[in-house]
């Protein structure tokens, strides 16, 4: 199946093509076939999608909200009708399995526009009486925001993005991953589809470059990424030297704490979803699995017997559910982890190789007595490698779940609700899940903190991110002066 699309941008309403541009070739990981080939952005390409966006700013941020969110709310009835198509685009993109991309790409890009839709109308600002006078707030949008997605979740990234942006009026540039560039092209093209105006949401190619020359421009207000760590310090470091506002999802190096009153079979679950869903490519996954020493050996004897029944095959089949990496680079990346962990006297309980069959698949590995010091417990592996840390102690066990840079996720399995409570309000991490993990509905805030981000996506709290507040005071008596 070749995903080509009709052009490799989509700027001011339509399908534009500049074949000056580096060529991105669209690889299909499951078995190394390529998909796609398009081109990144020329500088013609970004001067034209900026002062598109920029023209269509004032008529956009004039519509009323309601208007605004009949439009994404249409969009999401139509990547809805269309899910089946967008998620086999998604798969071949990504090499994610079709049995995952049915019900978590598309269909949450879908939830998000339709949140945001319904939401629009009802942003208003605040009437503070003071005595005689008073005053009031104005919502305003920001103006012109650059979105720069992963590669892990293209379409539901562009979406996450675009939806609170547009809904506030704002009007937005979305640059892909250049390893996954073929999603935020359908969205384009289904908003404007929708009714959206030409030049509010523009989609460009490319590397780094693109993304440096969007987010470096004085017309751009808005920069949001989702990206690993070394590069939001980049992103962040650039657009703070133009005040621009920003929000920023990076990487994580989760705790996921298993206490002895646990469910066995509920945790066990939730190791394997914070793991080995998308193939260990999530950014909150639950990768430090902390597990009390009474119940350790139990717990690794039931992941392994759950972890040999994975089915490993062609993304496209249904019945597979476990998917090969992005990228040979990213493959590459996740087997020196393994090696190291080998090497520094992990015990490797399953997986650990690299699997004899064309594409870039990888066992789903447990290792079991790990260290906090070893270079799996620390560092980001993004890849399907789960590590088991042993534990006796409550107190001991928070500490040393904070001992890290990352803050963006955290969990705890226990059927004591008070022990629950108190765990999750001492874990330095943003989003935390009780007998539960990786669970992000669009009406909850997620994001972290530390080194793993600032901002919130999703839910009421991601307006404040796409907007800002005008404050203006009404003097109803005479004015005083001392002369």
């Amino acid at each position: 199946m070749i995903a080509q699309p009709e052009a490799s941008h989509f700027v001011n309403g339509a399908y534009l093509e500049d074949a000056e541009g580096p060529q991105i070739d669209v690889i299909y990981p499951a078995d190394g076939r390529s998909v796609a080939t398009l081109h990144g952005a020329t500088p013609d390409v970004v001067e034209r999608a900026l002062r598109t966006a920029q023209a269509a700013l004032p008529a956009w941020r004039a519509m009323t909200g309601t208007e605004r969110g009949r439009i994404l709310r249409r969009a999401a009835d139509i990547i809805r009708d269309r899910n089946r198509a967008l998620s086999e685009l998604e798969t071949l993109d990504t090499g994610k399995p079709l049995q995952e991309t049915l019900v978590a790409d598309a269909a949450s890009g879908a939830d998000a526009l339709e949140y945001f839709g319904g939401l629009a109308g009802t942003l208003t600002g605040e009437h503070i009486p003071l005595g005689g006078d008073f005053a009031y707030t104005i919502r305003e949008p920001l103006g012109v925001c650059v979105g720069i997605g992963a590669w892990n979740y293209p379409t539901q990234i562009a979406c996450w993005k675009a939806a609170p942006a547009l809904a506030c009026g704002n009007v937005m540039i979305f640059k892909p991953s250049e390893q996954t560039p073929l999603g935020a092209l359908k969205l384009a093209a289904i908003l404007t589809e929708a009714g959206l105006p030409r030049g509010v949401f523009n989609v460009v190619q490319g590397r780094g470059d693109v993304g440096a020359a969007l987010v470096t421009d004085p017309r751009v207000n808005k920069v949001s990424l989702t990206g690993s760590v070394p590069t939001g310090r980049k992103v962040y470091a650039a657009a703070a030297a133009g005040m621009k506002h920003v929000t920023m999802e990076l990487g994580g190096k989760s705790p996921l704490i298993i206490f002895d009153d646990a469910d066995l079979d509920d945790a066990v679950s939730a190791a394997i979803n914070g793991n080995f869903y998308s193939s260990g490519q999530i950014c909150s996954n639950g990768t430090r699995v902390f597990v009390h020493r009474a119940i350790k050996e139990a717990f690794l004897q039931r992941l392994a017997d759950r972890v040999s029944n994975a089915v490993i095959g062609d993304p496209m089949d249904e019945a597979t559910n476990f998917g090969p990496m992005v990228s040979e680079a990213q493959t590459a990346i996740v087997l020196g982890y393994i090696a190291k962990g080998q090497a520094e006297g992990a015990r490797l309980v399953t997986g650990g190789t690299r699997l004899d069959r064309p594409g870039c698949f990888i066992a789903p590995t447990v290792f079991a007595d790990v260290t906090d010091g070893m270079t799996i417990a620390r560092e980001e592996i993004f890849g399907p490698v789960l590590s088991v840390l042993d534990f006796d102690d409550e107190a001991d066990v928070i500490a040393r779940a904070n001992a890290t840079d990352f803050g963006l996720a955290g969990a705890v399995f226990t059927r004591d609700l008070t022990r629950a409570h108190r765990v999750v309000a001492a874990l330095e991490a943003g989003t935390c899940w009780i007998n539960t993990y990786n669970l992000t509905p669009v009406e909850m805030p997620f994001g972290g903190v530390k080194a793993s981000g600032v901002g919130r996506e999703n839910a009421k709290a991601a307006v404040d991110h796409y907007t800002q507040l005008k404050t203006v005071y009404v003097g109803m008596g005479p004015v005083d002066a001392p002369f």
